[in-house]
């Protein structure tokens, strides 16, 4: 799981968060809508879907989850996704960030609420459910 490759990176080291300062009411509104305030405009080279897939090395079912995941994204979120894989086999301490349990586990980091899948991402209707990209379907 090494390179970097149409919208997913890899990482092996912790990232810090973004600082942002509290708006304290006394600065100006471009400035507020900067932090988040009602009028915030979306950040241009921001994907809307931020994705993270945790992985334990090159295994069947870790290859199998980026695969899919990347085939499901192409197909349902084509251009407006970014997917970051983890492997917990170079840095274990990551996985306590995102309270990951089992790999591979796909976190939806953005857009909120987080959400969590684990497994190798096979059954698309589910993926698709879980990530909230398609709603619920009631079978006959």
């Amino acid at each position: 799981m090494a390179g970097k490759t149409a919208g997913v990176k890899t990482v092996a080291v912790k990232r810090a968060g973004p600082k942002v300062a509290k708006p304290t009411g006394a600065e100006p509104a471009a400035a507020k809508a900067k932090l988040g305030g009602p009028k915030a405009a979306k950040p241009a080279g921001k994907p809307e879907w931020q994705l993270r897939l945790y992985v334990a090395g090159n295994t069947a079912k870790s290859t199998a989850a980026l695969e899919n995941l990347k085939r499901l994204c192409e197909t349902h979120l084509a251009g407006r996704y970014s997917i970051e894989v983890v492997d917990l086999l170079v840095n274990p301490r990551l996985a306590a960030g995102d309270q990951i349990l089992a790999v591979p586990t796909l976190v939806r980091k953005f857009p909120e609420p987080i959400r969590k899948i684990i497994g190798d991402l096979s059954n698309e209707e589910r993926v698709l459910v879980g990530l909230d990209v398609r709603p619920i379907v009631a079978r006959a």
